[in-house]
This record gives structure tokens, sequence and C-alpha cells, in this order.
């Protein structure tokens, strides 16, 4: 089955009806998830982070919470959060990181504040990806992670963008946050965006675009859309749509969807289709 959306030279194949509503049942019967938000979600157009912004998105997380799901939290909005707190450019990679170490303290301040509204509190790890490939330190990183769960308390897990490098300037939490899903087991990831999905054409440049339901045989064409359209005002789309397709790859079903969304992660838990999903490669193949 075909269906052409967006611009003339778009097509994609949809994936099997069955196959979709299938993945959105596992979604929605998750019981360990790990939701990724970025700076867009956090923040303003003036790079402040945005304490309406950071409430709404604890709400949503308590929804989760509330239904007797564990829920890590992979959070970026540091370097953000510091540029909107001294008046100081991030041209360069050093500047960057001196922002995330000023914005760090002040992210996780609100988020304590924020979840203390539930009686919740959080714990911060700043993790990069040699903590999660070397087997002793991971071994570290899971146990305190359940260690957390254990005591209800919400991992709160960033870059560590004051020791990174090239992982800082391609914004890695989206990979980050998939390694963190596969490695904790993890039921579902979640990555909430401002784009709120994949599209079939860069959304901000073409009225066009249309969202795609669903990712699994159609991944190739999807992948090469992306990377064709995709730029630095696009958010960061194609780590998203790399970072899902992992997780997707150890059946683990991913979401896309868009942080704005009234009650976005409760609808996931009902099951109710958001953004797009990226059904697991045990239902769906690219052969």
């Amino acid at each position: 089955m075909s269906d052409t959306t967006g611009d003339a030279a778009t097509t994609f194949e949809s994936v099997d009806a069955d196959t979709v509503e299938a993945a959105r049942e596992q979604a929605a019967n998750a019981q360990r998830v790990v939701v990724k938000a970025g700076t867009n979600t956090l923040t303003d157009d003036d790079s402040n982070l945005d304490r309406e912004k950071v409430d709404k998105l604890v709400d949503d997380i308590a929804d989760l919470l509330a239904d007797g799901r564990e829920v890590l939290l992979v959070s970026s909005g540091a370097v953000g959060a510091g540029s909107g707190r001294v008046d100081y450019p991030s041209d360069t990679v050093e500047e960057a990181q001196a922002l995330s170490t000023v914005g760090q303290s002040h992210l996780m301040a609100t988020y304590a504040d924020s979840f203390g509204r539930y009686d919740r509190k959080v714990a911060q790890l700043l993790l990069t990806e040699t903590d999660l490939d070397d087997s002793e330190r991971f071994t570290n990183v899971t146990n305190t992670v359940e260690t957390l769960l254990d005591w209800d308390v919400v991992p709160i897990i960033n870059e560590n963008d004051a020791v990174a490098t090239e992982e800082i300037r391609i914004g890695d939490n989206d990979m980050l946050s998939s390694s963190v899903a596969i490695g904790v087991g993890a039921d579902l990831l979640v990555t909430l965006t401002d784009v709120g999905g994949v599209y079939t054409a860069n959304p901000k440049h073409d009225a066009s675009a249309e969202l795609v339901e669903a990712v699994g045989s159609n991944y190739a064409a999807v992948q090469e859309t992306v990377e064709a359209s995709s730029e630095v005002t696009f958010g960061g789309i194609q780590t998203k749509v790399h970072g899902a397709r992992a997780a997707s790859e150890h059946e683990i079903p991913a979401i896309i969807g868009k942080s704005t969304e009234e009650s976005v992660l409760a609808k996931i838990g009902d099951g109710k289709p958001v953004g797009t999903i990226f059904v697991p490669t045990n239902g769906e193949s690219n052969e």
C-alpha cells in the first residue's frame, strides 16, 4: 500500500495498520518509559528557561507516574539555560561548555521545584557515550538508575556538556536517550520536540509537508527525505530519527511527539495516535 504526501517527489510506503496499532498498544502498556525533552521544549525565544514549559513537561510526566509507571527524563537545555542567565556568546565549543555549567544547576533547581509540586524528588546524572560504551561504567549507571527508581526518584539525565566535544555540536542527547532506553531495558522511548514528528518535507519551510504516521518498513525512504530536507533550524530531526530507529531495532517502540500537545504522554499511555511512531522491527522489516 502506498500513499503520496507532501510534495510530488515524496512517496512513502505506509506501514501496515495492524502493525501500527500493535505498536501503539505496546507503547500504551509500557512500564518503564524514557522521555527526552529538547532545548526548544524548555526555553523561550531568548534562550531563557521557560518555567511554564518546564511545568507542562513535568505535568505530563506526572500523568505517567500517577499511572504507576517508571520514568527517566533525558533533558537538554543546559546550554540554553546558561545563555539566558549570562550575557556571553556560545560561538565556540568552549563557550558552549562553559554556558552548560552555568545553566545545569539552574535547570536542575527548576526541575526540583516543579516536580516538588507533586511531592516527587529528582536526581541528576551527567553522562557521555563513553559512560555507556564502557561495560563497568555502564553497570554503575544502571545500578544507580535502578536504585533511584526503587526509591521513586525521577532520574534526570543530560549529556555532560562540560567534558563533551563532538556531542555538544550535534545535539547528541537524542542518541543518548536511545542508548539509555536500550541499556536500562525501557519499554518505550518518547522524544518531545517543537516539530512534533517526522514530516514528508521540512514543515518550517514547506506548507504542504504532512506528518508521517508511522515508520517501519519505509525507514530508508523516510531517512533519505529527512536528511535531504534537514538543517539546523529543523530541530535536529536527523538524530531524533536515528535514535528512534535504534530503539525500535531493540524492539522498543519510539514516538516523536509535539511537546505542546495537551496531555501528550497520557494520550500515549491511552494508546492514542501521537506524532510519529517507530514500530519495533520485529513487527516490520525493511526487507
